[in-house]
């Protein structure tokens, strides 16, 4: 049976008092007072000196000595006699009091200005931080580690020059609200940029260092390597040297053959060959499990790895997405009815070359991987298998096809038929067409 084996389409490179005089009760005057009348000696203002530690001094108190308005021990009649000693007594300490309030006003203003300032000196990087004015010049390349917060970022660009300071960066990305969508990865940044613009290119997927190289489905294990080393820049050997047991192969494959899973894959500098090879087996680990391969292959009384390979000759066999299901069918037919598979992409594979022609000879090529001359699925896969393929192979199509023919590669048509006549028919149209028939 012939197929179109996949053709390589170039597809790389695709974060908050007073008291008033007026008010006080004073001493009655000396016309209302009984003769025997006793009071008490008024006392000082407490508002004026609340801890009672000051000594009011003689020239405010009238001490002995300091002339009118003295009163002293026992002479009480001649205070009443002055008449305004308790009233002059009271009024000298609240000038105190209010002197001392002054001083101590003042004294909290100083301390409030000398703490504000270095309150200011403190918050000011939060308040106001340092940031550059304009787009900066000359290049540099960062690298952002997974899982690096907004301060870590601004830590590192700073640590560069390419921001003035780590929190000019943290305000504008939680001004912008765009801190989830930073993302890890080398970045091409120029020095002296304004913290908006450093942001505005890691937010540019064009300002990442970064080679995509794109895997299409269906090449061969040796046309990966090489694809990978040309788009990717990494030595061939390399590659091929790549220990296996260093990539995370699952434990029923023997090799890296049908688990480079075709995708496209983003190389960063510093990438080694083991890196971007075990990238490429976890994105097969990874369709192996949201279409449950293990269990499925079961089902079907396969191993794992006899499922690749079919999923892998599916691959290299199809045209379009539609056959695949059919050729399935093709295959498991033929393997129940213990007929040779004689898939001739096998063949190719054996002999390590692309042809959609094949000769007599070809089909007695001696390997274990000639479905011509052997009989059930070869050793292991013979393509790396994409998706679609691995899910042909564990959901194949309902029908008795026993042949398949790709009679216009260039357009991709397959036919089926389970009459080996019809099957010669197809294969002299297929020879037609390629201008051999």
């Amino acid at each position: 049976m012939n197929g179109r084996p996949e053709g390589e389409d170039d597809l790389g490179d695709v974060i908050p008092f007073s008291t008033d005089d007026s008010e006080q009760d004073g001493p009655e005057g000396p016309a209302e007072r009984e003769p025997n009348d006793e009071r008490p000696r008024s006392e000082p203002d407490a508002a004026a000196d609340p801890d009672g530690a000051d000594e009011p001094d003689a020239a405010e108190t009238g001490a002995p000595g300091s002339g009118p308005g003295q009163v002293g021990p026992g002479q009480v009649g001649a205070a009443d006699a002055a008449g305004e000693a308790e009233v002059a007594g009271p009024v000298a300490p609240r000038k105190r009091a209010m002197r001392k309030a002054g001083m101590v006003s003042a004294g909290l203003i100083v301390a409030l200005v000398a703490l504000g300032a270095g309150g200011i000196a403190v918050l000011k990087p939060y308040l106001s931080p340092d940031d550059f004015d304009g787009p900066g010049s000359g290049a540099v390349t960062v690298r952002i580690a997974p899982g690096s917060s907004a301060q870590a970022i601004g830590s590192v660009l700073a640590e560069a020059g390419v921001v003035a300071s780590a929190q000019s960066f943290v305000r504008v990305t939680e001004e912008r609200a765009v801190t989830n969508r930073l993302r890890p990865g080398h970045y091409r940044l120029r020095k002296g940029m304004a913290a908006k613009a450093a942001l505005d290119l890691l937010l540019a997927p064009s300002s990442r260092v970064v080679r995509r190289v794109t895997v299409p489905e269906g090449l061969r294990t040796s046309e990966v390597l090489a694809r990978v080393a040309k788009l990717a820049g990494l030595p061939l050997k390399e590659l091929q040297g790549v220990d296996k047991a260093l990539v995370g192969l699952p434990s029923y494959a023997e090799g890296l053959e049908g688990f480079l899973f075709p995708a496209t894959y983003e190389i960063e500098p510093g990438d080694t060959a083991v890196d971007v090879l075990a990238a490429m087996v976890e994105r097969f680990e990874l369709a192996a499990r949201q279409i449950g391969l293990e269990r499925e292959a079961a089902r079907k009384h396969l191993t794992p790895l006899e499922a690749v390979t079919v999923a892998s000759m599916i691959q290299a066999e199809g045209g379009v997405d539609a056959d695949y299901p059919k050729i399935s069918r093709v295959i498991y037919n033929r393997l129940q009815k213990g007929t040779p598979l004689e898939i001739d992409s096998t063949v190719l594979y054996a002999q390590n070359r692309r042809s959609l022609k094949i000769t007599e000879r070809d089909t007695k090529v001696d390997s274990p991987y000639n479905t011509y001359q052997h009989r059930g699925l070869p050793p292991g896969p013979i393509a790396n298998p994409g998706e679609k393929a691995l899910m042909a192979a564990l959901n194949p199509a309902q029908g008795d096809w026993h042949w398949f023919v790709t009679t216009d590669p260039a357009h991709r048509i397959t036919k089926f038929t389970n009459k080996e006549s019809e099957f010669v028919r197809y294969r002299e149209e297929l020879n037609k067409n390629l201008g051999t028939g």
